[in-house]
């Protein structure tokens, strides 16, 4: 079976790959340090911060165990591979919410690097899939939990 390809955009790549090189060498050592302390402390099977310690060192490793695995399965979103002619991923879209009026600007990106407080909305969310392959002057209507939103692209940049 072969493991699903996830797409980055290279801001995407940078920001996962410092964070894994974050947790191999600095969260690693003071994770070590910490089970040292709490060893310290005497008799580990009550030692509540020797659990802490232990817990935070798998989920750290998870973590790295994750992000490796996503790193190896990239595939980088070149910049000039992005078209400003139809939305895909890695473009920057400026839609109109016909509903409200509110203008607002998303970029679709891999859900590896999704962050919807940044703006920065999966290819595979509801609105990044209605967005994908329209143009501007589109309208689109997407079903969501809370309804239907409707939105016209008014701008598609890199």
């Amino acid at each position: 079976m072969s493991e699903k390809e996830i797409l980055l955009t290279a801001e995407g790549l940078k920001s996962l790959e410092e964070e894994l090189e974050h947790l191999k060498t600095v969260k690693r050592h003071e994770i070590a340090q910490r089970i040292k302390q709490a060893i310290e402390f005497g008799d580990i099977s009550e030692n509540s911060e020797y659990e802490d310690a232990k817990n935070e060192q798998a989920f750290i490793e998870g973590r790295i165990i994750t992000l490796s695995k996503l790193l190896r399965n990239a595939k980088l979103i070149e910049n000039e591979d992005v078209s400003t002619d139809k939305v895909g991923i890695g473009s920057t879209v400026k839609i109109l919410d016909l509903d409200y009026g509110d203008q607002l600007t998303y970029t679709i990106v891999g859900s590896a690097e999704a962050n919807p407080s940044e703006n920065r909305i999966s290819n595979e969310s509801p609105v990044g899939k209605a967005l994908l392959g329209q143009s501007v002057g589109s309208e689109v209507e997407i079903v969501v939990p809370a309804g239907v939103l409707r939105y016209k692209i008014l701008e598609i940049t890199k």
